[in-house]
């Protein structure tokens, strides 16, 4: 499959497409568009391309939809509802001026037009920026990078096993494909209620809606050149420009913004707080948002960290109710959670007690409310395997 282009790139199109509506596309620039449209096998060049970048966003809408009908009413879930209203893929919406577009779209979310285009509107944006390169994904890749291990049963977990809300089945919500093109593949979804343990770096996660990224108690992550989940996720997060210059250390950036808010700038916040930021350009990888669990406490010089074992059960259950939480508060149809093992770097732990810490407290939390789906990721097989053992074990 030939690359997709960045998200960014794709949001500054969808941004003019925006004010201009469908009916303008061809006044637009499209480059992006029209990429990401031939790589969904939606067109082949400029004589379709417009009909094929119509047929992607309609596509991408639905997938925001949960791969579901998008309807003007409550039943349909509010994101997919706004983007139709303001890029006019509601038949009625299409012609419309851009200023009632966008009017109908804060109904929406019952703000006025004015706070919506100051907050709601960014979000819409970046989401069905993220959800295009989703659907051509989903058309020309098989699966997500990392070899799936296991999927951990529990029995205490009675919900039927299905796909998380958001992860339609193969093809859903794509339009019929185009003679010559290739049959749509998708990653196998992890079931709802279920823990699936993957041998991956987490930077390489692809369509789970939450990352974990294990901070200190200052909310300071790692650099960018280190080892480290932290690290890695702020790496993969950040903007870049053409010359692969970071222009925007989105995460790090984000938790700065939260500390000034709320008064915690240089100083430590309670071990188990849980922290959220946007997902940078992972949100290209179908990513929605990164949870910065504050579990580490710095010791001496700070050269060493310290990491009780009872705090991860706090992380845990903290991450899910701000997951619940933004989940209601913006819109979003999220379902799914990917967690490294929390605890098992400088933090000192051994790997077989954060196994053992993490899994009883998602257990606990798939019980209180099972339709979310865990991912549980390490580069390591025999860290894996331990997961593994851990899982099974009384």
């Amino acid at each position: 499959m030939q690359p997709l282009p960045p998200h960014g790139n794709l949001v500054a199109e969808l941004r003019e497409l925006r004010r201009r509506g469908l009916p303008g596309l061809r006044h637009c620039t499209r480059d992006a568009l029209r990429e990401t449209a031939v790589a969904a096998g939606l067109c082949t060049g400029p004589d379709d391309e417009q009909t094929g970048i119509e047929e992607l966003l309609g596509a991408a809408v639905r997938r925001l939809a949960g791969g579901h009908p998008v309807r003007d009413d409550d039943s349909c879930d509010p994101l997919a509802r706004a983007a139709a209203h303001s890029f006019g893929i509601f038949a009625a919406r299409r012609g419309v001026p851009g200023t009632d577009r966008r009017k109908a779209a804060a109904a929406v979310y019952g703000v006025t037009t004015e706070r919506f285009r100051k907050s709601q509107e960014h979000d819409v944006i970046a989401e069905l920026a993220a959800a295009v390169l989703a659907v051509a994904r989903e058309a020309g890749v098989g699966e997500a990078p990392g070899r799936q291990v296991v999927v951990v049963g529990d029995p205490a977990v009675a919900a039927p096993v299905t796909p998380p809300a958001h992860a339609a089945p193969p093809a859903a919500g794509l339009p019929p494909r185009r003679p010559g093109t290739r049959p749509a593949t998708t990653a196998p979804a992890v079931p709802a209620g279920r823990v699936t343990v993957r041998v991956c770096p987490i930077e390489e996660v692809r369509d789970v809606d939450i990352l974990v990224s294990s901070e200190n108690t200052y909310l300071e992550m790692s650099k960018t050149f280190r080892p480290t989940v932290s690290g890695a996720l702020r790496r993969a997060a950040a903007l870049r420009d053409a010359s692969g210059e970071i222009v925007d250390d989105v995460l790090s950036r984000e938790l700065r913004v939260w500390q000034r808010t709320h008064g915690r700038a240089g100083m430590p916040v309670r071990p188990g707080t849980v922290v959220a930021t946007s997902s940078g350009a992972l949100a290209a990888h179908g990513v929605r948002r990164i949870h910065h669990a504050a579990i580490a406490t710095p010791v001496g010089d700070g050269d060493r960290y310290h990491v009780s074992p009872a705090v991860l059960a706090e992380a845990v259950r903290t991450s899910f109710e701000l997951a619940r939480h933004e989940s209601e508060f913006l819109s979003l149809p999220m379902s799914s959670i990917c967690f490294p093992l929390l605890g098992a770097g400088r933090g000192g732990l051994p790997v077989e007690t954060v196994a053992r810490r993490l899994l009883d407290a998602i257990r606990a939390e798939l019980r209180r409310d099972p339709s979310w789906s865990v991912l549980l990721v390490t580069p390591e097989e025999s860290h894996a395997r331990l997961l593994t053992a851990a899982s099974s074990a009384p």
